[in-house]
């Protein structure tokens, strides 16, 4: 089995910061635009955040979709978009599930999270996960067997079937309160 390289996103250590989100948009020079984002999601008295990018999936349906074939899936799982060739025909926008690529308003042409390649390269982690104070977002190795509390769909995840995106999740762990009767 080829190596596939993901996102951990620990719901539970995530405070919503944006620190993830402004080290992407710091490190890909993106000014206004963002391939990361930080939601808000869950319960009203049980509020998460989730940061989000792309998440490389195993069977990309923009690879599968782009007329131009301008993305490609590395052997590590890497999915990037080479704009070369990109018409902004937007096939690949509608057909991802987790509405990642997007048009970039500077150059006109499709865009993405590449998961730092560079920074890969040279033995970094992603700029996301390196600026992630509270060690909410990691990268992991989803070609390992991986610990049960590393879960594959949370709630507000579109369905994982088609796509299988490399990323996995640690639910926050719900609290207990005990009262005394005086």
């Amino acid at each position: 089995m080829p190596r596939q390289i993901g996102f951990l996103v620990d719901l539970s250590k995530c405070t919503g910061c944006h620190s993830c989100e402004f080290a992407c948009k710091n490190e890909n020079q993106l000014g206004d635009f963002r391939y990361r984002r930080v939601m808000e999601f869950g319960p009203e008295n049980i509020l998460s955040f989730l940061s989000m990018a792309c998440n490389h999936c195993a069977n990309p349906e923009c690879v599968r979709v782009c007329p131009n074939k301008c993305f490609n899936k590395r052997k590590d799982g890497i999915v990037f978009h080479d704009p070369t060739n990109c018409d902004s025909c937007s096939s690949c926008v509608s057909a991802c599930p987790f509405k990642v690529p997007q048009i970039n308003p500077y150059t006109k042409k499709v865009s993405k999270c590449n998961f730092c390649m560079s920074r890969i390269h040279q033995g970094l982690e992603p700029a996301c996960v390196s600026a992630c104070a509270n060690e909410a977002l990691q990268v992991i190795n989803l070609s390992e067997p991986l610990p049960p509390q590393y879960i594959e769909v949370i709630t507000c995840f579109p369905s994982v079937y088609l796509t299988k995106p490399s990323i996995r999740f640690i639910l926050p762990k719900v609290t207990v309160s005990f009262w005394r009767n005086s």
